[in-house]
């Protein structure tokens, strides 16, 4: 008898178990709440018909440059939280660059090989390279920006975009061709000019590069792409929502600066506040032994 009952306890569970589950999918069935997968699409897209580097068109017909442009576009159309970090940074160190470009005659689409080498945030690559433009020590020593513990300028906007726009119109004279000016940026005139001899090509999407170079002009032009026509790849950024420099002034420096945190406090701001306008400076102290002269930003308070 105690055998039958705890058979039928047994039986009941399992039925009870069943109905529970039942009643689970019909309420799942019946939820008007969609679910993710219902809502959110993963899409390929079309390919602009009028892709291009400074106007030098990208030609989509070869299906290896089509593949390798898709890459691209694809990467950083679905790396979302990037994909808007950049379009929020672009708002506040574009305006800077623009003239600065226009100045030294190069194409303004250089200002998104800028966004590509460094993200517009103040970080050293793993080769050492530094700045918005991603110089090398020894590449900025060569070009006269002053490069050592305590000053560094290849931090410094407006002198570092000068050098590279030098770079970068250099490459262009020797190749004829802006794209495989931006190419030399990221393999050097020599690392180019050997691999196309070599190959017996003259041009970038004809070339068999190494891969990081393979894949720069093509990230540099889908960054292009996506900062210019947001919405049309998803991205949705109100005007209130992107990132703006404060507007600052100018004090010039032609002697040493013994702390620079004491410095900053003389015209009402924190150490923090300098060196965010001021990146070129590496230390609490400006040594400044030759009496050079510098030109040190201060935020306008508002």
């Amino acid at each position: 008898m105690k055998k039958v009952i705890q058979l039928i306890a047994v039986v009941s569970f399992l039925i009870f178990s069943l109905f529970l589950m039942v009643n689970a999918i019909d309420k799942d069935e019946a939820d008007p709440k969609p679910y993710t997968h219902k809502t959110y699409k993963i899409k390929a897209f079309d390919l602009p018909g009028n892709l291009n580097l400074a106007g030098e068109r990208v030609p989509l017909e070869i299906p290896d440059v089509r593949e390798r442009m898709e890459r691209e576009l694809l990467v950083n159309t679905y790396w979302q939280s990037n994909g808007i970090l950049l379009i929020k940074r672009a708002n506040k160190y574009f305006p800077i660059l623009e003239p600065l470009l226009k100045k030294y005659n190069l194409p303004d689409d250089f200002k998104f090989l800028a966004l590509a080498e460094s993200a517009f945030i103040d970080e050293t690559s793993t080769a050492g390279a530094a700045g918005m433009w991603h110089f090398m020590k020894s590449t900025g020593r060569e070009y006269g920006l002053e490069v050592n513990k305590n000053v560094d300028e290849r931090y410094h906007i407006e002198k570092s975009t000068k050098v590279a726009a030098e770079y970068l119109r250099k490459s262009y004279e020797r190749f004829g061709s802006w794209t495989l000016a931006a190419a030399a940026y990221n393999a050097g005139n020599y690392g180019i000019a050997k691999r196309l001899d070599a190959q017996q090509v003259t041009s970038y999407y004809d070339a068999l590069l190494p891969d990081e170079t393979e894949r720069y002009v093509f990230r540099i032009i889908a960054l292009k792409e996506i900062i210019n026509n947001p919405k049309r790849f998803g991205f949705v950024v109100d005007k209130e929502d992107l990132y703006e420099l404060p507007q600052t002034y100018t004090v010039k420096v032609d002697t040493a600066i013994s702390n620079i945190a004491s410095f900053a406090q003389r015209f009402g701001i924190t150490y923090k506040e300098l060196k965010i306008h001021n990146a070129w400076l590496r230390e609490n102290k400006l040594n400044n032994k030759s009496r050079k002269l510098y030109e040190i930003k201060i935020p306008i308070k508002k």
